[in-house]
């Protein structure tokens, strides 16, 4: 056996029947669920009950991170757009026109990681027009985490569905 074969039993590019790819998953939106923006939640948790040096913290970190966050979108979002799109549209046709399944978790994982990215823009913004500062940032904050707990709900409900097919259709021997 060469090392290829060897390489390849150790790690199963079969995602959907793999123990890591369901842990990534379960990482991927527990960690994006809890950074809004790049703000740690239990910072927005904080400031809400204890208000005072924690909110005036909050505001800070948020206004350097949406004022980051809009200066990438406003100086190379198109670039950033385009290869997005060429990324998601390359992994769609590989994982659901040729059938490779690494692809489809990838675009499974990308897809809405994407809308995640967009929303964080679109909050981005909507707190630098109201200059949002205490309980309309909390608001703001928790509105954003709220969408992302969606999209994460919606995708990881997809994410097992498809990945329930794949393992049905395709059986434990690959096909």
């Amino acid at each position: 056996m060469d090392w290829y074969d060897t390489l390849f039993e150790l790690i199963d590019m079969r995602s959907f029947s793999n123990l890591w790819f369901w842990i990534v998953l379960a990482v991927v939106w527990s960690t994006t669920s809890h950074y809004g923006l790049g703000v740690p939640f239990d910072m927005v948790l904080r400031a809400k009950r204890h208000g005072g040096q924690a909110e005036i913290d909050l505001e800070d970190l948020v206004r350097i991170n949406s004022n980051r966050l809009l200066f990438i979108a406003q100086v190379s979002g198109l670039w950033i757009a385009g290869f997005a799109c060429f990324f998601l549209t390359m992994l769609g046709l590989l994982g659901f026109i040729y059938g490779n399944e690494f692809a489809q978790s990838l675009m499974l994982l990308a897809f809405p990681l994407s809308l995640v990215g967009l929303v964080s823009i679109s909050t981005a913004r909507l707190i630098q027009e109201e200059e949002a500062r205490g309980e309309r940032l909390q608001k703001r904050l928790m509105r954003h985490r709220l969408y992302t707990q969606i999209i994460g709900m919606v995708s990881i409900f997809v994410t097992a569905l498809w990945g329930m097919y794949q393992n049905i259709n395709v059986g434990p021997l690959g096909g």
